[in-house]
C-alpha cells in the first residue's frame, strides 16, 4: 500500500499565486457590496411596502416622515399587512415582532448618516425630490447610494442638485413590493458603474429580486408600458364598448393578469397614474400618453381607488375589494 504525502503548499498553490494587493482589492471590494441598514423616506403606499420588505429579509431600516401622525399611519399600516399574514398562516407572531423591531422611526435625516443606501418614496413632485437629495446629500457620506422610487423623474435632474451625482440611482419597485420580484434600476447620466454594480448586488443578492437595468427614459419600462394599457383601456370605457368591470374580467381571465386595468389603476392610486401620464405627455409629446377625461374627474372628485376607498371600484379600510 503506497502512502501519499500530500504537502500543505501544493494545495495552496494556487491560492499564493495571488497577489496580497490583489487579495487586498478583493476583500475592499467585497465590503462594499456590504449593505446592512437602509433609510426610506416617506411611508406612503410604497414606503410602507419597501420597508417591510427590507425587514423583513433581515435589514436595518430607517423611516422618514415629516409628522408624527404620518409616521404612526405608516408603521400601523405595516402592522396590519403583517396581521394579515398571520391571519393566512404565512407568518408567524413572534416573526412579526422581529420585523417590527428592526424598524426605526425619525422625523429628521440625521440618523442617516448610519446607513449604506436610502430609498426616496415620496410623492412624484420633483422641486420636494430635489430638496431632500439636497438635504441627505450633506448628511451621508460619499460612499453610501442614494436611490429614488421614482417612476417618470430624472435621475439626472435630482443627481444635480448632489455634491456627488455619481451615487444618485433609480430603484423603482412595483406594487405591492412583497409580491412582485423586479426592480428597475434606473442609470441617471452620470450614474457611476460602481453605484451600478453594488445597487444590482443589493437588489439580487440581499433582498433577492430581479434586477431590469434600465437607462433613464421618462416612464422607464414598466411604468410607461402600463399606464398606456390603463389609458387604452377608460378609452375604451369612455366610448361604452363594454363595462369596467367586464374590461377588467376580459383581461384577467382571457389574458392571466392578476388585476384587470381598473383594478390596477385603483391600486396604483388613481393620482399616481394621472401624474404618471402628464409627465409622460408633456416629455414625450405625444397623444397616446394624454390621461383620458374620465381619469380626471375622477382624480377631481377625490375618487383615488383603494387608498380612498372608492374608486373604479370600492374597498374596505383594509384595501381589500367589496
Amino acid at each position: 500500500m503506497k502512502t501519499v504525502i500530500i504537502r500543505m503548499n501544493d494545495i495552496c498553490r494556487e491560492c499564493f499565486s495571488i497577489s496580497y494587493k490583489q487579495h487586498t482589492r478583493h476583500i475592499k471590494g467585497a465590503n462594499t457590496l456590504h449593505i446592512k441598514t437602509v433609510g426610506v423616506i416617506g411611508v406612503g403606499t410604497m414606503g410602507q411596502g419597501i420597508a417591510e420588505m427590507l425587514a423583513s429579509k433581515g435589514l436595518d431600516v430607517i423611516i422618514i416622515e415629516r409628522s408624527d401622525e404620518r409616521l404612526a399611519y405608516g408603521i400601523q399600516m405595516i402592522e396590519l399587512s403583517l396581521d394579515k399574514q398571520i391571519e393566512k398562516w404565512a407568518l408567524t407572531k413572534s416573526e412579526k415582532k422581529l420585523i417590527m423591531n428592526r424598524i426605526e422611526s425619525s422625523l429628521g435625516y440625521d440618523k442617516l448618516s448610519d446607513c449604506e443606501l436610502v430609498i426616496e418614496t415620496i410623492t412624484e413632485d420633483l422641486e420636494l425630490k430635489k430638496a431632500i437629495f439636497e438635504d441627505i446629500d450633506r448628511i451621508c457620506g460619499p460612499e453610501v447610494i442614494l436611490a429614488s422610487n421614482t417612476s417618470t423623474l430624472s435621475l439626472t435632474e435630482l443627481a444635480s442638485v448632489t455634491k456627488y451625482p455619481d451615487r444618485v440611482i433609480g430603484t423603482h419597485f412595483i406594487y405591492p413590493v412583497s409580491k412582485i420580484d423586479v426592480v428597475e434600476i434606473v442609470r441617471g447620466l452620470k450614474t457611476s458603474e460602481e453605484t451600478f454594480v453594488r445597487t444590482k448586488h443589493f437588489v439580487e443578492e440581499i433582498i433577492h429580486k430581479k434586477g431590469v437595468m434600465v437607462f433613464e427614459s421618462p416612464g422607464f419600462v414598466t411604468t410607461r408600458l402600463i399606464c398606456l394599457f390603463i389609458n387604452e383601456a377608460l378609452h375604451v370605457l369612455e366610448e361604452g364598448v363594454a363595462s369596467a368591470e367586464d374590461i377588467d374580467k376580459a383581461m384577467r381571465i382571457g389574458y392571466s393578469f392578476q388585476h384587470g386595468p381598473f383594478e390596477m389603476c385603483d391600486r396604483f392610486g388613481l393620482d399616481s397614474v394621472l401624474a404618471a401620464l402628464d409627465r409622460m405627455f408633456r416629455e414625450y409629446g405625444e397623444l397616446k400618453y394624454r390621461p383620458s377625461i374620465v381619469l380626471k374627474k375622477m382624480v377631481r372628485a377625490g375618487h383615488l381607488g383603494a387608498k380612498s376607498g372608492v374608486g373604479f371600484f370600492k374597498y374596505d379600510k383594509d384595501g381589500d375589494r367589496i
